[in-house]
């Protein structure tokens, strides 16, 4: 792990001692990647996530502040980072002020939004919209939009469901080949 690490030339020194140093070897003297991203890896994406969204609503709620200027021109690569993970809507306030809530929209989210099905009911609810008359005909396609499109992420989830099982056991059979390879070098 260390080699791998050394040689990626991404870390420093001191950096790699820290890592391994939160690393927890078993009676083997082995290491368990999987749950030292459990461990640490997690947890920092989530708080950088919650400083993601914390950016964006100080950005747009202060937009010519230079001191939060400099914080955003540091967090660039945060933004860029978590950027496609983060939803957003708007909602009307009782003070008739649109309200920004941002949320986080998982990996799996993502995906079954990109499947073909999904984009075709989003092209048809754009068209939709576009033709159809008053604000409560549009209301109503929006909600059918929704309630169809959650249906059809579900059902696209339950039929690639089987596929990733399969793909997931490949993949640690890969990983355990591949950990035993670098230690049987090392």
């Amino acid at each position: 792990f260390q080699k791998s690490m050394e040689s990626q030339k991404q870390y420093t020194q001191s950096e790699i001692e820290f890592l391994l140093s939160c690393a927890e070897a078993d009676e083997n003297d082995m290491f368990n990647y999987k749950e030292f991203v459990e461990r640490f890896h997690e947890p920092a994406k989530d708080i950088g996530f919650n400083v993601a969204v914390l950016l964006t609503n100080l950005s747009e709620h202060m937009p010519h502040d230079s001191r939060l200027g400099s914080f955003l021109d540091v967090a660039e690569s945060l933004f860029s980072y978590f950027e496609p993970y983060l939803g957003r809507i708007e909602i009307m306030g009782s003070a008739k002020r649109i309200e920004r809530v941002y949320f986080e929209i998982s990996e799996s989210s993502r995906e079954q939004w990109e499947k073909p099905q999904v984009k075709e009911s989003k092209r048809q609810f754009i068209f939709d919209v576009v033709n159809e008359g008053g604000e409560s005909e549009k209301m109503e396609l929006f909600v059918n939009f929704c309630e169809d499109t959650i249906f059809e992420m579900q059902l696209a989830s339950q039929i690639s469901e089987p596929d990733e099982v399969e793909q997931a056991e490949e993949e640690e059979e890969e990983e355990g080949h591949s950990f035993l390879e670098e230690r049987e070098e090392e």
